[in-house]
């Protein structure tokens, strides 16, 4: 039988112009350059200037994807948006995307993962490429935190950045594919018992306000390494693929210390990792695939690499996935 795997056929990104710098912050908080480069790995991250949207950013992500996979609208049949700041409680952001995109075919919803976003938006659009649902998708992790971060709260404010990247992803049969590219292997995990260790304190049903983040950084912290070492050993055992097998390892942006705490763990060298965070922040959803964009179109990530994917968020949620470029 000829099965089918989702070929990654272009990536793209967008970051707003506004850049805050660690010195910037120590303006409006009490932190300084020097506390949260050594607690984050942070140095800058990028601000949405006011009226820019969630939405807005994933269109000029989109639109980047698509040009580098030679794409048009009418080429896409499925479009899903991770994120945690949509433009509106309803419609979904993902359906605006697709109306200013010309898409006019096929599926579009939002997905809510928080930080996992991307992580369980590629599985979902992988799942549902290979069952034939749809055949082309649009995978974009678009986030404006800056919405919700309390920016009286120095603890976590300066975490947080904005931005937006995209995958457009294909299903291919293996006589047209060869090489074997494409997702190899995806995994997810849950435990809603944390909840209270990383979360908004708004939603419609039960403040009717947006409110704001917040975390219990240490708690994350101990967790994080956990559920990543545990979700990646997972993938490598389903896989036969290993730390020394794989050629990148691009984890969710998070905190400099939780990435090279897992990596340790895990055995991947250090010059495996692709690193953003010190430039963009936490973009939550978006973080993964700004983080892929980069390294593809400064050349570490070519045709062939195996390239494992990690991510995660509040919930919690976590996950892997396994991708053949």
């Amino acid at each position: 039988m000829n099965s089918l795997k989702t070929v990654v056929l272009g990536t793209g990104s967008y970051l707003p112009e506004r850049v805050v710098t660690n010195d910037d912050l120590s303006k409006i908080v009490e932190t300084s350059d020097e506390w949260i480069v050594q607690r984050t790995g942070i140095r800058e991250r990028h601000i949405a200037a006011e009226g820019e949207t969630t939405g807005d950013l994933a269109v000029a992500a989109a639109m980047q994807a698509m040009e580098a996979a030679g794409v048009t609208a009418a080429d896409i049949d499925l479009v899903i948006l991770a994120t945690s700041t949509p433009d509106n409680t309803f419609p979904s952001t993902a359906t605006q995307v697709q109306a200013r995109l010309g898409i006019t075919r096929g599926a579009a919803f939002d997905l809510q993962a928080v930080c996992s976003g991307f992580v369980y938006a590629l599985t979902t659009a992988d799942s549902m490429l290979q069952t034939g649902v749809a055949t082309r998708a649009l995978v974009i992790g678009s986030e404006t935190f800056s919405r919700i971060v309390d920016w009286t709260d120095r603890t976590t404010c300066v975490l947080f950045g904005d931005g937006a990247g995209a995958f457009v992803v294909e299903a291919r049969a293996d006589a047209d594919n060869p090489e074997g590219r494409g997702v190899v292997s995806c995994h997810l995990r849950s435990d809603g018992r944390h909840k209270d260790k990383l979360y908004v304190d708004g939603g419609p049903s039960s403040t009717g306000t947006v409110g704001h983040l917040r975390m219990e950084g240490r708690e994350v912290y101990k967790f994080a390494v956990a559920a990543v070492t545990d979700v990646i050993e997972d993938a490598f055992a389903a896989t036969g693929e290993s730390a020394e097998t794989i050629d990148w390892f691009v984890p969710h942006q998070a905190n400099r210390r939780i990435i090279e705490g897992s990596a340790r763990k895990l055995g991947i060298a250090p010059e495996k990792t692709v690193l953003t965070v010190d430039r963009h922040g936490n973009t939550s959803a978006a973080s993964i695939p700004l983080a892929v964009d980069t390294a593809v179109r400064d050349g570490r990530i070519r045709e062939g690499h195996m390239v494992l994917l990690e991510a995660m968020g509040g919930g919690f949620t976590w996950g892997a996935v396994l991708v053949r470029w």
